[in-house]
């Protein structure tokens, strides 16, 4: 059967299921125009071909929404090529941050096992430092113990019952050391001596020592006196020592 070109550029843009659809309809158009060649009008010859140019409308229509949905598959196939391009770069990125952590990880480890180290090695320097404390202050106190009696009768009129000695005092749940401990009576009066030896009290440490000084001498019953021995008073210290009313002496005056 003939075509117009018109038609014929029409069906070529069409997909071939609808094209053989259109292909038929045209033959049995044709068939039917054969047929009727002869018998019909030319008014109902007018009408079918406005029905054909109509169904050529129709299908140019379908060409043209046919083009939209291709360019739209096109765009969405680009979306996807930059969505796959995203996720790479992503997974890239993901990959990359792995390896930071895990350099990270390694990094923090090798800190933490220098930190052992140093620990350790500090432990040890403690010990040895805390030998070397303990040897000064027990030498300290071993000298306060034999002189002091003597400079507390001279200078604040007490005088020593017994002996002075080192010892641990139960102050509700804790024991608490006192360097210094003794009794001694001043005019007839009887004291609870108590003291601490320190190579350089600080004021938190005076205040401490005052604090559990207060508590023995409360649970004793009898009047306090505190003393301070020390290797070094600094002046602010001194002045701290006076105005907490606490007397002091030098490791010096001990000779």
């Amino acid at each position: 059967m003939p075509y117009s070109t018109a038609i014929i550029r029409l069906l070529d843009k069409v997909e071939p299921p609808i094209k053989e659809v259109l292909l038929a309809i045209l033959e049995e158009i044709e068939r039917q125009r054969k047929q009727w060649e002869e018998s019909v009008t030319k008014t109902e010859f007018n009408e079918l071909k406005k029905i054909v140019a109509a169904l050529a409308e129709k299908v140019d229509e379908l060409a043209e929404a046919q083009k939209r949905t291709e360019q739209r598959i096109n765009e969405l196939a680009e979306a996807q090529k930059r969505t796959e391009q995203r996720v790479n770069e992503l997974a890239e990125a993901q990959k990359r941050t792995e390896q930071r952590v895990n350099e990270l990880a390694e990094a923090q480890k090798k800190t933490e096992d220098e930190i052992c180290r140093l620990v350790k090695r500090m432990d040890v320097f403690e010990e040895r430092l805390e030998g070397i404390s303990n040897s000064v202050g027990y030498s300290l106190e071993n000298r306060t113990y034999k002189a002091l009696p003597e400079i507390l009768s001279q200078r604040y009129g007490i005088k020593v019952i017994g002996r002075l000695l080192r010892r641990y005092f139960p102050v509700g749940n804790k024991n608490i050391q006192l360097n210094i401990y003794g009794h001694g009576n001043r005019d007839g009066e009887d004291v609870v001596i108590i003291g601490e030896c320190k190579v350089r009290p600080s004021k938190r440490e005076i205040s401490r020592f005052k604090k559990y000084a207060q508590k023995v001498a409360k649970i004793e019953g009898k009047n306090p006196f505190f003393v301070i021995v020390a290797h070094d008073f600094p002046p602010a210290i001194e002045d701290f020592l006076k105005s907490n009313d606490i007397p002091y002496v030098w490791s010096y005056e001990l000779e």
